[in-house]
């Protein structure tokens, strides 16, 4: 089983590391090719290309100017220790032990618009490229016409060397369109997280976002292997419904925000 998650915009790369453990991006050849196109654009250009404040367009120019290879501890950071978005504060993996992390590596991957598909100790330096971003390059129009097959062929390969072949898709639509689903050769479940409000169960994005956090960490320190296993998720009050899941789309629902 492999499950894929999105990254985040908001970064960290100060606090101590829990883990003196990394590894490297399998397609940094690719990330180097977009980051010299990227080092191209003024920040004025950046500002507009990604709906960006000066402010966070000269930072973000900045970074794509400081990029440098290689990666190592002094100038890059463990993807799933840099990335601190809703998603990431319910998956807390500061707070992961050593057989965590060596789960989550053999279980987890991040999909980005910069770095393809991540391991969740892969080195990676400070950037925001989101996926979506309609960047035209040397490849095609956008970063999904950049990537073609890339993320796909890596997933179905590490889905080929597992037990039990199952993409869990926690991402963001955004992000999990670079997986392609269609050409995915095993079951893909997707679960989706409804909280009640106003006497009716909706998809709230904040809440949503920390619940796949939280179900990737269930799953992380739970050491699930067989997607049943997903359904007894009973974190923060989040509770499996048989009723409103179909075969591959597990609603999974919490009553207790109610207003």
């Amino acid at each position: 089983m492999i499950i894929v998650i999105s990254p985040a915009k908001s970064l960290d790369f100060e606090s101590p590391l829990p883990t003196q453990k990394f590894s490297q991006p399998a397609y940094l050849e690719q990330s180097q090719e977009l980051i010299e196109q990227l080092q191209e654009l003024a920040p004025q250009d950046i500002a507009s290309l990604m709906k960006l404040s000066d402010k966070l367009a000269t930072l973000n120019y900045n970074r794509f100017q400081d990029f440098k290879r290689p990666f190592n501890t002094d100038n890059a950071r463990p993807a799933v220790l840099a990335f601190t978005g809703d998603v990431y504060q319910g998956l807390d993996a500061n707070s992961f032990n050593e057989d965590d992390f060596n789960f989550a590596q053999n279980h987890l991957r991040i999909l980005s618009g910069l770095y393809g598909l991540l391991k969740p100790l892969d080195l990676i330096q400070p950037y925001r490229l989101e996926m979506g971003t309609k960047f035209e390059n040397t490849r095609g129009k956008n970063l999904y016409e950049f990537w073609g097959d890339a993320i796909n062929d890596e997933i179905n390969q590490t889905l080929d060397t597992k037990n039990n072949p199952v993409l869990v898709n926690l991402a963001s639509n955004e992000y999990f369109k670079a997986a392609k689903e269609k050409q995915v050769n095993h079951r893909v479940v997707t679960p989706v997280f409804k909280d009640r409000k106003n006497g009716e169960y909706k998809i709230i994005s904040f809440f949503a976002k920390k619940a796949r956090g939280l179900m990737t960490r269930y799953i992380i320190e739970n050491r699930i292997t067989a997607v049943e296993g997903l359904k007894d998720f009973n974190v923060d009050g989040y509770y499996f419904s048989k009723k409103q899941s179909s075969e591959n789309q597990w609603v999974f629902l919490r009553d207790s925000v109610d207003q």
